[in-house]
């Protein structure tokens, strides 16, 4: 069984990979959505998978660090494409949500997303080297 919850922030960026005439090369913004997925079975007593505050508190530690912000300037976000947002969330969230699952980021005015199920075991196994 799945939960989860939505947030979103206003940030701006650039992709320094860009070709140097693309709008993307210059600074922009962006409306962002994310939705947290965290897998469980849901507690014998209290039937739930976690409770919903402190997914909420995780959550939005986690949406302060964006919202409004330079995305570029925050550390590991010096490229802030989708998937780079992704990784990003899933690594300053793991440790507070067992069971995290999924992490879903769009940008609403470009009709885009990227869907990032976790570290694969090549890439779990690189970090613990």
């Amino acid at each position: 069984m799945k939960i989860y919850k939505d947030f979103t922030f206003e940030a701006a960026h650039y992709l320094p990979s860009a070709p140097p005439d693309h709008p993307n090369s210059r600074v922009h913004g962006h409306s962002f959505r994310a939705r947290i997925w965290v897998k469980g079975e849901p507690d014998d007593d209290s039937g739930v998978i976690v409770p919903f505050d402190e997914l909420s508190a995780a959550v939005a530690d986690a949406r302060d660090a964006l919202d409004h912000r330079f995305l570029n300037e925050i550390e590991g976000l010096d490229a802030p494409t989708l998937e780079r947002i992704a990784m990003w969330l899933w690594n300053r969230l793991a440790n507070r949500l067992p069971g995290l699952s999924r992490i879903e980021v769009s940008r609403d005015s470009c009709n885009e997303g990227c869907v990032y199920d976790g570290p694969g075991e090549d890439e779990t196994r690189m970090a613990a080297e």
